[in-house]
């Protein structure tokens, strides 16, 4: 009786993690309004048909930093094939570091000051640096990253998204 209880307690935690699992990717990106350095406003609705990168950051986080030339690269690649890159830096970081980092770098992509915390609590509550969400063409959240990723795999995810 105890391994028939088991078994059946075994299949309903597959049954579940495999249904979180669906539902975790096909979960909508939320919606919200991106206004970058510039002043110019976007909205993830607005990002519909592109395959996009929400990546929140800080200048304080070094593996944020340390992975910004491949961020630049990855844009400057995919851009002209429907990519976007959102650099989203968290509520904490000063204004003005923001600012020199995305100047001094020539970031390409937009930078968003999230100076309230509001698109980091609509991700989710992000609290870590860097977390990035892969969002498809259709506005749903296909990845989520955290820290360090494989760049082939991040490649290969994106590619596969731009292609559907």
């Amino acid at each position: 009786m105890k391994k028939i209880l088991f078994s059946l307690l075994a299949v309903v935690a597959v049954a579940g993690l495999g249904a979180w699992q669906f539902s975790a990717t096909a979960q909508t990106a939320p919606e919200v309004t991106f206004t970058d350095l510039q002043g110019q406003s976007v909205t993830t609705e607005d990002l519909r048909g592109k395959v996009v990168l929400v990546k929140f950051w800080a200048t304080s986080c070094t593996t944020c930093i340390a992975q910004m030339p491949d961020t630049i690269k990855h844009y400057q690649d995919l851009a002209p094939k429907g990519f976007e890159t959102i650099a989203v830096a968290m509520q904490y970081d000063p204004p003005n570091y923001v600012k020199t980092y995305a100047e001094t770098r020539n970031l390409p992509f937009p930078v968003v000051i999230d100076a309230q915390g509001k698109i980091a609590r609509a991700f989710g509550d992000v609290q870590l640096t860097p977390t990035a969400f892969l969002i498809d063409k259709q506005g749903h959240i296909i990845k989520r990253y955290l820290g360090n990723y494989d760049e082939q795999a991040f490649l290969r995810t994106v590619e596969k998204a731009l292609t559907s």
